[in-house]
């Protein structure tokens, strides 16, 4: 009897010591996640805070356009209004020119545009693509589609329902316009 309890006693006190280092490696991993949460937040910050600014350089950028009396004139003097690479596409409006774009979608704009006027149909992003010199692999064709898609979800261009991209603009609604008029 005296051996039974002896093995339930020694099986008791490794059963403690695993609860403790159990414990132990909770505590450490609590202290890894909140770690983990802070950097995450810290990284939606700093996301959000950079599509506000784009979005706030975009709308200026939009003002100050409108504001001018002859947009093909006055843009050569006024070098804060040309896009940089990796910027937003600013909603289509009347009046506002080619030039705000990046050049990536410049280039996208005027190869639909050069194919439309030949009557030749809408493009598919893969041609646009080729069009474009770059090599069709799927990693470029994506990248063009995404472009020409939110070209087209802006109003610079047309979407068909086949997934193709032909030359047409259109005003979009934009979102938010409405609580700051």
């Amino acid at each position: 009897m005296a051996s039974v309890l002896r093995m339930l006693e020694e099986r008791e006190a490794a059963a403690r010591v695993r609860v403790e280092g159990l414990r132990e490696e909770a505590a450490r991993l609590a202290g890894v996640l909140e770690a983990a949460e802070i950097e995450l937040d810290r990284r939606v910050i700093a996301r959000e805070e950079l599509v506000e600014a784009l979005t706030a350089s975009a709308a200026e950028t939009i003002a100050v356009t409108e504001s001018l009396p002859e947009a093909g004139a006055e843009q050569e003097s006024a070098p804060s209004l040309a896009p940089v690479p990796g910027s937003t596409v600013p909603f289509w409006r009347d009046g506002l020119p080619v030039t705000v774009l990046a050049p990536d979608y410049q280039r996208i704009l005027g190869v639909v545009e050069e194919r439309s006027p030949a009557g030749q149909g809408p493009l598919k992003a893969r041609e646009i693509a080729v069009q474009l010199g770059l090599q069709a692999t799927p990693a470029k064709v994506e990248g063009v589609r995404s472009k020409a898609r939110r070209l087209a979800e802006r109003g610079w261009l047309l979407q068909e329902t086949s997934g193709t991209f032909s030359t047409g603009r259109r005003p979009v609604a934009v979102p938010d316009a409405g609580s700051s008029a």
